[in-house]
């Protein structure tokens, strides 16, 4: 076994368990502390504790312990999930993350830094339990002993005890106390799957006190379970000493029936002898294997071996009628199909290198289709056309496997809302819908920040203080909404939030005073609204922790416009507000448009695009009839500059963004062109209205308009934007 890449998987487990607990503890903060949460956040720390110990981690397993012994007084009802509490484990969850992180850059034991930032915390958790004094080992066992002792609890074997139980015949090993295994904390959880219903401590194997190792464990358990779980579930109790101990189940009367109906009611088809006693719950997964592996051992070929039934029987893990039923059943059918695993792990770097190929070979494809229509080869034209088809299915299935839900991203913001709200005093939900909608998987890596900053942004500036909430009869609770859904091909994520609005007099004050807009210029409110991404634009009376420096916004704004993407900012006086981001669905290879214009040639992302119609207009108007629709269009010669004579007959492409219906003028329609996106070089990036390129078949390079960005300027300068440059003449 190679035990650095197992550490490796510990720490990746670890780290998903930890974000498990915490939205557990966020989760039962809601739910006002209900018994699932608790059992999800106890097993979260109970898994955490028991893989640690694997690899001796013995700083991780100490303090995982105290963990795990508080979260066991919650589960019993001696300790309430309060809010104070969930805090404090909160600070354990990210206590643990410091560990791992340390655990993952090499450190194998505690320093220092680690355990004096560790120490307050454990103070803290022995405190909520009462505990003035760090338990131990012994103290444990005596415990065990005395509640085996309780008059309230029957022994096995005893007379009157007529419980229809699983009987559970457990002998730990002498080295689980080295491993960091706490075996009564094992037998306690089966506390949590059923009722124990009796319990003998076998002693039998102690040594003169003399000659009593402390850390070797010499005690065995016969325990009667009262429980509607299967043997498997009793079974993953000891899942973290099952290679250190010796445990039979052995299940009720009851349920020797049970299994026999079971193997009669199996469809019939091909399955081997184990196979049908796993599926029927006589037998564990794990006690097959070890059957098998016995078999293999004992036998030097497959004809010699002893029978799968006779091993089991043998060592009690199967009744012998149950086995004999399976013999029949498996005779009914025959040899089984290997099972398939339905998914594997792909490395993100092999993922984006076959997002690479797959754009060469759009680009190739494009050239040989081009050249196939220059020779006019039909057999070679209808070749092209077959592999443009082909390519365009192996371009959508690698785009499919970039595709992520951003639900992940979405729960993050749990703790951030706990956290913030906590430090400024007000008392604030989040509300997440739309966390199944898919975009890219780079758009989700870099989109985390800007949402961040809108969440704080929301929560300090948006939420009012709870007094002013009563005033205005609004709960006291204020509510941010994090919401995700596909429009036209981006994605829409919407921050809202439920407070006070924005105020549009004092940003409009603000603005005048910074000189960043004319007195006498009238501006829409969204147009007012949107300054408020302006580089150091602030209308805080107070700077804070959080914000009033007015540095932020402006890089929201940056960082969502490098992924081509646009915010807009919508607010109700004592409403609330909300924040708009749309991204595209992906940033590798979307379906283009391709559009003539003078000499270039430009691409329109299709999604975008609703109609095509031939231009038709009054002279001096910027406005078309749509089927009695006013339509207000964009002339691309006039934002371009392009000098060269126009032709005789024009077409407008028709564009929507954010539910507005815009033209765009263009010379010619070209048709649908697989777009690989190239980013634009240092040179041209602050070209506006462009947000990209690509290469044409013929090796020309044709640049990709930013729709969103040509819309916004036509709007704001009532559809007649100035020129932007003559578009650069490239080549490939």
């Amino acid at each position: 076994m190679d035990l650095d890449l197992a550490l490796q998987t510990f720490i990746l487990e670890s780290r998903e368990l930890l974000e498990d607990m915490e939205n557990a503890l966020l989760n039962a903060e809601q739910a006002g502390g209900s018994d699932d949460a608790v059992h999800a956040i106890f097993r979260a720390a109970h898994t955490i504790k028991g893989s640690a110990g694997l690899f001796s981690l013995d700083h991780i397993v100490a303090f995982t312990h105290v963990v795990e012994s508080l979260l066991d007084d919650v589960r019993d009802g001696k300790l309430a999930l309060t809010d104070e509490l969930i805090v404090l484990l909160l600070s354990c969850c990210d206590h643990l993350s410091g560990m791992i992180a340390a655990l993952e850059a090499g450190q194998t034991e505690a320093d220092d830094e680690m355990l004096a930032a560790g120490a307050p915390l454990l103070t803290q958790l022995r405190a909520q339990m009462g505990v003035t004094e760090e338990p131990g080992h012994g103290g444990g066992a005596s415990a065990l002993v005395a509640g085996a002792a309780h008059p309230g609890v029957e022994r096995i074997g005893e007379p009157g005890n007529h419980h229809d139980a699983w009987h559970l015949s457990l002998r730990f090993g002498p080295d689980v106390l080295r491993d960091g295994m706490d075996p009564l904390s094992f037998i306690r959880y089966l506390g949590q799957i059923g009722r124990v219903v009796g319990i003998v401590t076998l002693a039998d194997k102690l040594p003169p006190a003399e000659q009593m190792d402390p850390e070797t464990c010499y005690l065995g358990f016969e325990i009667a379970l009262e429980t509607e779980a299967d043997k498997t579930a009793i079974e993953g109790v000891f899942e973290f000493v099952q290679d250190s101990c010796t445990l039979r189940i052995l299940p009720p009367r009851s349920r020797l029936d049970d299994y026999l109906r079971v193997i009669e009611e199996l469809p019939e088809q091909k399955s081997l002898l184990g196979e049908i006693l796993v599926r029927c719950g006589c037998i564990t997964q794990r006690e097959l294997d070890t059957a098998l592996h016995t078999q293999a051992q004992a036998g030097g070929s497959p004809a010699a071996a002893p029978p799968l039934g006779a091993i089991l029987v043998g060592q009690g893990k199967a009744e012998p009628a149950i086995v004999e039923a399976a013999l029949t059943k498996q005779k009914q059918t025959g040899e089984p199909k290997p099972a398939e695993s339905r998914s594997i792990r792909v490395d993100a770097d092999k993922l984006d290198l076959l997002i690479n190929l797959v754009g060469e070979l759009i680009i190739v494809g494009a050239s040989a289709n081009l050249i196939a229509r220059q020779v006019r080869n039909s057999e070679l034209l209808e070749c092209t056309s077959m592999l443009s088809d082909l390519v365009e299915q192996v371009r959508d299935s690698a785009l499919q496997l970039r595709m992520v839900k951003i639900g992940a991203t979405f729960n993050r913001f749990q703790r951030v809302v706990h956290d913030v709200a906590r430090e400024i005093g007000k008392d604030i939900g989040l509300a997440v819908s739309g966390e199944d909608t898919e975009l890219d998987k780079t758009v989700v890596e870099k989109i985390g920040d800007p949402l961040t900053h809108l969440v704080r942004n929301a929560i300090d500036h948006g939420i009012e203080a709870a007094e002013l909430r009563a005033q205005r009869g609004k709960p006291l609770r204020g509510t941010v909404r994090l919401n995700a859904f596909h429009d036209s091909g981006s994605i829409v994520i919407e921050v809202s939030d439920d407070g006070g609005g924005l105020d549009r007099e004092r940003i409009l004050a603000k603005a005048i005073e910074r000189g960043l807009v004319d007195p006498e210029r009238k501006l829409s409110d969204q147009e007012i609204y949107g300054l408020i991404f302006e580089p150091g634009f602030s209308t805080a009376a107070a700077i804070t922790n959080l914000s009033g420096r007015g540095v932020g916004m402006d890089v929201v704004k940056k960082n969502i416009t490098a992924l081509r993407g646009t915010v807009t900012v919508d607010s109700a006086p004592g409403l609330g507000t909300t924040v708009t981001v749309r991204l595209p669905l992906t940033l590798a290879i979307i379906d283009g448009f391709l559009v003539g214009l003078g000499n270039s040639t430009f691409v329109v992302p299709l999604d975008m695009i609703d109609e095509c119609i031939e231009f038709a207009a009054e002279p001096g108007h910027d406005y078309t009839n749509l089927r009695g629709q006013v339509l207000p269009f964009i002339r691309l010669r006039a934002l371009f500059g392009v000098t060269t004579p126009p032709p005789r007959r024009e077409s407008i492409v028709v564009v929507k963004h954010a539910g507005q219906r815009v033209g765009l003028v263009v010379d010619a329609l070209q048709g649908e062109f697989q777009t690989v996106i190239k980013p634009l070089g240092r040179m041209f990036s602050q070209l506006r209205c462009i947000s990209g390129s690509t290469i044409l078949g013929s090796g020309d390079v044709a640049l990709i308009l930013d729709v969103p960005a040509i819309v916004s300027s036509g709007s704001g300068n009532g559809g007649g934007p100035g020129p932007v440059g003559e578009p650069p003449q490239l080549a490939a």
